[in-house]
């Protein structure tokens, strides 16, 4: 039997590759029900007609919970960015491309973007007072239902040798805004110290999309408030100023 080939290694999780299929393993540290809501977004997006990895079973052992997948081939689109650099333009064009395209889907049975959002900011660690104008802001915000990933950047997303592409990790998947996916993905360029990208991407996104930069700057407090649930001390601290200085109203 082929041996298992580990593809990434976290605290309480890991990805490990044998054959033709993926195994994506918690330990005991992750909530069982967190394991199965994510299968069943991955599954229900899957049913979409989307491109990404489907779900074949999931396995329970006394140490772990374990989703079980199909392999897919290909290369991340961030390692050929990084490789790329004279190809930037039309690299983020594709980027962009994807994400619309799968923003196109709507899943209805995904959890709603706007509750999601309101208890993330309930549980993040804010100030009453931003907690509150966070709260108030996300209630005024447009009620759409349109497919979000959730985690939207190039890592997540597989160029295949036939030119085809599929996006990987649907844990955070949820209905909603696309400009407020948009808000997030370009937050995350700037999380990872990528400015010139983060402001191509916000550029073509708006462009293609046909959207003006405002209806994204408007989700970006928001966005950012959510995002403090996660991260280093440095990425709450640069979260927190997108919180408390931006005013797009």
């Amino acid at each position: 039997m082929t041996d298992r080939i580990i593809l990434t290694r976290r605290e309480h999780k890991s990805i490990e590759r044998q054959g033709d299929l993926v195994y994506k393993i918690f330990d005991n540290h992750f909530p069982t029900s967190d394991v199965l809501n994510e299968a069943l977004n991955q599954a229900r997006v899957w049913e979409s007609g989307l491109s990404i990895p489907k779900v074949i079973e999931i396995k329970r052992s006394e140490e772990s919970l374990t989703i079980v997948m199909e392999y897919l081939e290909g290369q991340p689109l961030d390692k050929i960015m990084d490789e790329n650099p004279q190809e930037a333009g039309p690299l983020m064009n594709r980027l962009v491309d994807i994400q619309l395209e799968s923003q196109s889907r709507t899943v209805r049975l995904l959890n709603p973007m706007k509750e999601k959002m309101i208890r993330q900011i309930s549980e993040a660690p804010l100030d009453p007072t931003i907690r509150y104008d966070l709260h108030t802001r996300v209630e005024a915000m447009p009620r759409r239902f349109k497919l979000c990933h959730g985690d939207f950047n190039p890592s997540n997303v597989l160029i295949k040798s036939d030119g085809g592409y599929a996006i990987l990790d649907w844990s955070h998947a949820t209905q909603g805004d696309p400009a407020a996916e948009a808000a997030r993905t370009y937050l995350l360029f700037k999380l990872l110290e990528q400015n010139d990208r983060a402001e191509a991407y916000l550029e073509t996104y708006c462009l293609k999309a046909g959207l003006k930069r405002n209806e994204v700057n408007k989700w970006l407090p928001i966005v950012a408030g959510c995002q403090t649930l996660k991260g280093d001390q440095r990425e709450k601290e640069f979260l927190m100023r997108w919180v408390n200085v931006f005013d797009f109203e």
